[in-house]
This record gives C-alpha cells, structure tokens and sequence, in this order.
C-alpha cells in the first residue's frame, strides 16, 4: 500500500494525512474483496525497515493501527471477516499487541474473508525465522536435515495455512516487492499501478482483477499444455 506520504505532499499536507487517508482505501478493498468473493487478502501495513521512518511518522502509524483495531474489529467480526496479524510483534507497544490479541481471538472463526495485517514484518525476516525453526528441531533430535524439502519449510512460515497468492498489487508506481512475502510470491501474477494507495478504490481493485484475469499462469508448463489441462 505505497504512496500516502506523496498523496499528501500532492495536496501540501503532511505525510500523516496521507496514512489518515490511506485507512480510507484499506475499508473500500476489503468490502469489495467481500463483494467479490475474495478469501483471502494480505495487506503490506508496515514492514521491518519502516522503522527507519522519522519517528513521529512511526508513532502516528501505530496510532492508526489501535484506532482502527478498535474502530473496525466489530464490522469486521459481523461481516465474517477473520483477521489475522503477521509478522515480529514483539516490537509493538503492549496497547498494540493487546488489540491485535483481541481482534483475532473475537474473529476467529470466521470465514468469509481471511484478512491479514502484516506489521514489522519482512519477508527474508519471516524466511530466516522458518530456518531456525527447523534448525532448533534438528539440534534437538526431533527431525533429521534428510527430510527437510520445500514443504515442509513452508509449514514454517506465518502463511503456512494460507494458500500462496494469486496477485500481488502495488500501488503508488514503484515496482518492485520490497520484502514481501518472498517466498509465498514465487509464482505470484505482479501488478503494478500509479494509482496512489490512497486514491485506490473499487474501480482501481477491479481493474487489477481484470487484468489477472487475462493471464495465462503456466507453472513451468508450457501454454499448450496449460490449455489441454483446462480443457480436461
């Protein structure tokens, strides 16, 4: 979700107007996301580097995330969403921590919507953390190195029980992953738009589906063989 700081500088207002109106956006795509049938979304809320930010910007971005915990976390509960939060959350302040506990534990059972947050999150972080699991359970006895392949590693990850992503939005014109899931995005369609995060709305979400949708997703097959499959 790229481009609140210069959605702001755009309109001559401060970079913390653009995350204000940046919550905005996160609301129009998940109730499309439901209009549309969607199960799962995983939204990029803040990453492990973001902490690099001024600090002001940094506090006013926690903020947001208790206010809109404490905001939104009923509609979500009664609209079947389940929310789910990712990533090193020791680093959030208690408050945080507290909200986020709460969020997921009311929405647990939910299923219309598999929503995730990832928060202080990072992709090589999560990679790392799968590794050192696995190497604490082979130090321990309780798995031999043998049998470790790409399965198993992934059963590891903070997705483990998500399927991997069929689109990869960014908005805001940049174009590239910049840390995110990548393990998950091997095979993963990437769509890149100007439009800035802010400004993202139904039309722009729909758009990006459009354009998935006229895809052909090979998987190393070739495109013949992708349509003999489809064909059955």
């Amino acid at each position: 979700m790229d481009g609140n700081g210069r959605w702001a500088k755009k309109r001559f207002l401060p970079r913390t107007a653009g995350h204000r109106a940046g919550v905005g956006a996160v609301r129009k795509t998940v109730e499309r996301c439901l209009a549309k049938g969607i199960k799962a979304l995983t939204l990029f809320a803040f990453s492990s580097e973001n902490w690099r930010r001024p600090p002001q910007e940094v506090s006013l971005l926690m903020e947001l995330f208790v206010a809109s915990l404490e905001r939104e976390t009923a509609k979500l509960h009664e609209n079947g969403v389940r929310l789910r939060v990712i990533g090193d959350l020791s680093a959030l302040a208690p408050l945080l921590r507290e909200r986020i506990a709460a969020a997921e534990a009311l929405t647990r059972t939910n299923n219309r919507l598999n929503l995730i947050i990832a928060a202080n999150y990072g992709g090589r972080w999560d990679i790392v953390r799968a590794a050192r699991r696995l190497a604490e359970l082979v130090e321990r006895g309780e798995l031999s190195a043998a049998v470790i392949d790409a399965t198993l590693f992934q059963s590891h990850l903070a997705l483990a029980d998500v399927p991997e992503p069929d689109l990869f939005i960014r908005t805001g014109g940049e174009q590239r992953i910049s840390n995110f899931l990548l393990w998950q995005l091997a095979y993963t369609e990437l769509y890149f738009t100007p439009v800035l995060w802010p400004d993202f709305d139904e039309q722009s979400l729909d758009q990006a589906l459009e354009d998935y949708a006229g895809r052909q997703r090979r998987f190393g097959y070739t495109g013949e063989q992708v349509e003999s499959l489809l064909l059955g």
